[in-house]
């Protein structure tokens, strides 16, 4: 296994280290899960980089980046949800969307076709990532100021996260449906081989 297939397995132990921060009642957890975020991104865009300076492409990587990368989105959607950042149907859409283009995948490779990421699908989760981010950062300065434990949370922070968090969400939600959509309607004969 090269090195850009190791970064890639290695971001699914941060999600896990991710989803245990964000749960636990550590002191420090959301910030903890704001880095440990921040850190499996970085791992995310440092195995893209190596695989294509020094030619280890492979399809493990095709296959498995993306896997990643659903995974780790998924996790940090469905938790922010118990911190009411994110409405369950958003996070329905979303995950519903990572289904059908992996079912779709698997589908394509029993017929020997392998279908690698697109231009729209790596912006949309570019969006979702900063959506992401950007509610993990407010919870972490919720958390260093001590929002959470009984202060009254300033005007400008409830501003920042209500219509801050609802332009993200719109622009993410946006491009998960239409680049879902494109996706398969662009590759619609791998149903049809069915």
């Amino acid at each position: 296994m090269n090195w850009a297939n190791r970064l890639t397995v290695a971001r699914f132990f941060l999600s896990l280290i991710f989803v245990a921060a964000l749960n636990c009642q550590w002191a420090w957890g959301h910030t903890v899960g704001l880095v440990v975020f921040l850190l499996a991104g970085l791992s995310d865009y440092a195995d893209g980089q190596i695989a294509r300076r020094y030619s280890l492409v492979t399809d493990f990587g095709k296959l498995m980046d993306p896997l990643m990368d659903k995974i780790m989105i998924a996790a940090a959607f469905i938790c922010l949800v118990g911190f009411k950042a994110i409405p369950p149907w958003v996070v329905v859409i979303i995950v519903s969307r990572e289904f059908a283009i992996t079912g779709l995948r698997l589908l394509a490779l029993t017929n020997g076709k392998l279908l690698a990421a697109e231009s729209l699908g790596k912006h949309k989760t570019a969006w979702q990532i900063v959506t992401i981010i950007f509610f993990l950062l407010m919870l972490s300065i919720s958390e260093i100021a001590g929002y959470e434990k009984g202060a009254v949370k300033p005007e400008w922070f409830e501003t920042v996260w209500y219509y801050g968090g609802n332009v993200f969400l719109i622009i993410a939600v946006t491009l998960t449906l239409v680049s879902g959509l494109g996706y398969l309607w662009k590759n619609h004969s791998i149903i049809k081989m069915e």
